[in-house]
């Protein structure tokens, strides 16, 4: 959860790309060469239940109808050569056969767990950019600056200085020295220090075009000014998917994000204003991988009458703490004495988690699904030069109810069923509860 927006372009994973097919080139004897090769067999199969098996196994953020879209659409792939490659990582050409397309392809597998894979890429086979192609030097001093900004930043003094020295102590050995692409760069450094950390809000990411300015400096106050973020979340509905109303008067809201406040309120305003009619609500978060508190904070105060705290948010280097209320002026009317029901994954994660903890904590929802991704950590974002920024965990969350957070455990839901499930489940219990005449829990 940053509490500043980033300016700048940053590079975006392709979880649903996949590749496939068997091929006569030789694949390194590696982690991530026997990742690669098993991959190509399941995807190049174009069985959904072979496919869908290798995601859940090695890939859980892939999902099985973009990949079988991808299917599809290219017929399978065809392996040509491996350009480069270490034990944890891979650079290979490949060729479409439904449309003879080359592709250059990058895989990287997790240090702690070799069968996982962190990072998929595909771009069109051709000369890389220069932006992308990294000099030793250039790749040093992203090192050198990522082991400063954790030293330095993050939450934990003790644990930022052992993420440090891993990665000098790495690059000395020369665990980085065939990296030149900085996508790849990125996802190493963030893989190594999650190994160590085992935090998820700790990530290193490349951005194709120059960041301008420190985003450490980038004033959070008015998020609204920044027209680049307005276009986008106006372009994807501030997060908000669906608001419907379910048989026989279910009111259900697909979030998969929690937006600025300050640019998109009034959707969130519009969203519940429809739903307040219902006789019970079900939030869908499975697919919500956070954002802005204060969003969260926001749709939370709908549903209680008097004004509540939420959570408290700890700075632990600045020794400060900020108090999350519900908001007591809200337009519209509220949905105060109506059951609730929040549906989770393993997919939701961070802001969305802090929803679903604090609703829990006060027993004002049921969750229903899966445990949550276990992210708990507030960010701020550094420069590491003009094409990455780190984001570094400098405080957390202290719910007021229970005196702690969900940092690594995750959520655990009221009602444990698959995520898939969830939704058809608190659906049942919802008309259940409604026809019984019941209220609140």
């Amino acid at each position: 959860m940053s509490l500043r927006p980033f300016l700048g372009a940053m590079i975006v994973l392709l979880p649903s790309l996949t590749l496939a097919a068997p091929s006569p080139v030789s694949i390194p004897d590696t982690p991530a060469g026997h990742t690669l090769s098993a991959w190509l067999d399941a995807f190049n199969s174009g069985d959904s239940a072979r496919i869908q098996a290798f995601d859940e196994a090695h890939a859980s953020w892939l999902t099985l109808g973009r990949a079988m879209g991808m299917r599809t659409r290219t017929g399978g792939y065809d392996l040509q050569s491996i350009d480069r490659s270490n034990k944890l990582w891979i650079r290979f050409q490949a060729r479409e056969k439904a449309t003879s397309t080359a592709i250059s392809g990058t895989l990287v597998v997790k240090p702690d767990d070799p069968a996982a894979i962190s990072l998929l890429m595909l771009d069109p086979a051709g000369p890389d950019p220069d932006v992308v192609t990294l000099t030793a030097a250039q790749r040093d001093q992203v090192i050198k600056a990522a082991a400063d900004r954790i030293a330095t930043f993050y939450l934990s003094s003790k644990l930022g200085q052992t993420m440090a020295a891993a990665i000098k102590t790495q690059q000395k050995r020369g665990d980085y020295q065939n990296i030149i692409d900085g996508n790849l760069l990125a996802a190493r450094l963030t893989d190594e220090l999650r190994a160590i950390s085992h935090d998820k809000h700790l990530s290193v990411t490349f951005s194709w075009d120059v960041v301008s300015t420190d985003p450490t400096d980038t004033p959070d106050q008015s998020p609204d000014t920044d027209t680049g973020l307005k276009a986008h979340l106006q372009t994807n509905n501030c997060g908000f998917e669906k608001a419907d109303h379910l048989t026989p008067n279910i009111g259900y809201l697909k979030l998969n994000q929690f937006a600025e406040p300050s640019i998109c309120a009034p959707t969130a305003t519009a969203a519940m204003a429809f739903l307040a009619d219902s006789d019970a609500l079900i939030i869908d978060l499975r697919d919500n991988r956070g954002g802005a508190p204060r969003m969260a904070a926001l749709i939370a105060s709908y549903l209680f009458a008097v004004p509540t705290h939420l959570d408290d948010s700890v700075d632990r280097q600045k020794k400060t703490t900020v108090q999350l209320w519900t908001d007591p002026y809200l337009p519209g009317r509220q949905f105060t004495d109506k059951p609730v029901y929040v549906l989770t994954s393993r997919k939701t994660f961070s802001s969305a988690e802090l929803f679903s903890y604090d609703l829990k904590a006060l027993k004002r929802v049921t969750l229903v699904g899966e445990t949550t991704g276990g992210g708990a950590h507030v960010t701020g974002p550094h420069r590491l030069g003009d094409h990455f920024v780190i984001e570094v965990p400098f405080g957390g969350f202290v719910n007021p109810s229970t005196g702690t957070d969900w940092e690594g455990t995750g959520v655990e839901p009221d009602v444990k069923v698959a995520a898939a499930d969830a939704l058809d489940e608190a659906l049942k219990r919802a008309r259940e509860q409604t026809a019984s005449g019941q209220s609140l829990r």
